[in-house]
């Protein structure tokens, strides 16, 4: 599987405004460090804790989804999002922390960062501003470039699969069921672009956009050195 998410209209007019800006992002030192397996584990731990905690900002971000929502089917959409958050990705995320000595006790009382106050807020924010267009494209950079690292990771010669302590971590995001989530969201970005915004509100969108990549930088970095 090697979907660059092309077919799909606002994602791909997002994503080119800046493709030096976006390669920052996808080719971070840090997903760099995880393809050929040499980044510390200290900085994964710390990113580890840092993405639990922004687990449950994402929750709240489709709770908002759903109350911003003006139809069952957007309500619906949100719901199942957020219930699959709670009653899965949690668990599962517990789960693989666990496997590298981080229990939940402690990632409750972790304190959270700066980078990972900034991104949570700034998608929030732009919920509460703005309408589903807005809130959707500022989870974009997570969502589906996630899947696109983890296709870039799984595809790339110089990724290290067969003694790389992380190798679970790119099965996970190139994998059929996290592509597809990437999938969905890409295309109610599509859906809503139509319903809700057009060519007249690409300039704010793409704002937007571009900040919710450098707050995705940032978290990346946070990981690598710790900033506060």
């Amino acid at each position: 599987m090697g979907n660059n998410f092309s077919e799909f209209e606002l994602y791909s007019l997002l994503k080119e405004q800046d493709t030096k800006l976006w390669d920052e992002y996808v080719s971070h030192p840090f997903v760099c460090q995880i393809g050929t397996g040499t980044l510390t584990r200290e900085c994964f731990q710390r990113y580890l804790g840092q993405d639990y905690l922004f687990l449950i900002h994402f929750a709240r971000a489709y709770g908002l989804a759903a109350y911003k929502s003006d139809n069952i089917n957007d309500i619906r959409v949100a719901a199942n999002a957020m219930i699959a958050i709670i009653d899965k990705e949690i668990s599962l995320h517990l789960e693989y922390c666990q496997s590298w000595g981080l229990y939940k006790d402690h990632l409750e009382s972790l304190d959270e960062l700066t980078a990972t106050i900034a991104y949570t807020r700034y998608v929030l924010e732009k919920g509460l501003q703005g309408d589903l267009v807005d809130l959707f494209v500022a989870l974009a950079p997570c969502i589906i470039g996630y899947s696109e690292i983890g296709i870039r990771l799984a595809n790339d010669p110089n990724t290290n699969l067969d003694n790389n302590p992380y190798s679970s971590w790119i099965a996970m995001y190139s994998g059929e069921e996290y592509q597809r989530v990437a999938m969905q969201h890409a295309k109610t970005l599509d859906r809503l672009w139509v319903e809700r915004a057009g060519q007249k509100r690409f300039d704010k969108l793409r704002k937007t956009f571009s900040q919710a990549v450098r707050l995705e930088i940032n978290f990346w970095q946070m990981g690598l050195d710790g900033n506060l």
